[in-house]
């Protein structure tokens, strides 16, 4: 895996277009049957300086052929899309565009079959749609281009189901983060209250966490009716809506007493 990402971008800037094409379409057939450690060094600088190479000005990008520089400009935006988490393929990617080596995103052809993302989340849709992944596997299997052009399909579809089923985790932890840390300062502020001890800057905080916690809870609801197929996140939601009950009940105790 560390020997042959270095051979490719050799054979990749070559003079001769036939053989950067060539290139590319073995790099591209490595990343598809490869494994992590294949992924791994294609995501590092050192690699991916040798494909903006071909596309630069400054290194071959005058005389590469505009074929081949189309097919490098296809495969990094790909891998953009395939590995979100490789934050370095999507910087080389957004330099490429803020120098105007790259105008707009390419339009990956419908039969094209990108690589599936070489780590997924655990109860990624990959694993738990049984039947989407016997259908992917039996699309991919075949040699006829309305079939691929399908599995593309699916597989777009799959990792949309993904990034939305990652968002809401995302947004989950987000607003459990908030309830922790808005209920504790203002459980503190409360206990200052008691003892008449808030300053005025204290008491605009305060009105400041009510008003928060007030819109924590709509928030909390329509979290809770888009987990109902997760028993474990369920019960922290519905955990973070008790403290937001008890402490806007507590504030209003205090404050009225």
């Amino acid at each position: 895996p560390s020997l042959a990402p270095r051979l490719l971008a050799h054979k990749i800037q070559s003079p001769q277009e036939v053989e950067a094409l060539h290139a590319l379409t073995v790099l591209e057939t490595c990343v598809n049957n490869c494994g992590e450690k294949f992924h791994n060094e294609i995501a590092k600088f050192r690699f991916l300086n040798e494909l903006i190479k071909v596309l630069s000005p400054k290194y071959y990008g005058t005389w590469s052929s505009e074929r081949v520089k189309s097919r490098v400009t296809e495969v990094i935006f790909s891998w953009t899309v395939w590995f979100p988490q490789e934050v370095k393929i999507r910087d080389a990617y957004q330099m490429l565009k803020k120098q105007g080596i790259v105008k707009e995103d390419p339009k990956v052809p419908e039969d094209k079959i990108l690589p599936p993302p070489s780590r997924r989340p655990q109860n990624s849709i990959f694993d738990t749609d049984e039947e989407k992944s016997k259908l992917l596997a039996r699309l991919l299997k075949s040699h006829h281009a309305e079939d691929l052009q399908a599995a593309n399909r699916l597989i777009k579809s799959m990792i949309k189901e993904e990034q939305e089923k990652s968002a809401r985790v995302s947004r989950r932890v987000s607003t459990i983060s908030e309830v922790s840390e808005s209920v504790k300062r203002m459980d503190e502020l409360l206990e200052n209250y008691k003892r008449q001890e808030l300053s005025k800057s204290d008491q605009e905080t305060l009105q400041t966490l009510l008003q928060r916690c007030e819109k924590l809870r709509p928030l909390l609801f329509r979290l809770a009716s888009e987990t109902v197929d997760d028993d474990e996140a369920l019960a922290e939601i519905l955990q973070a809506n008790d403290k937001v009950t008890q402490a806007l009940g507590q504030y209003r105790q205090v404050v009225a007493s």
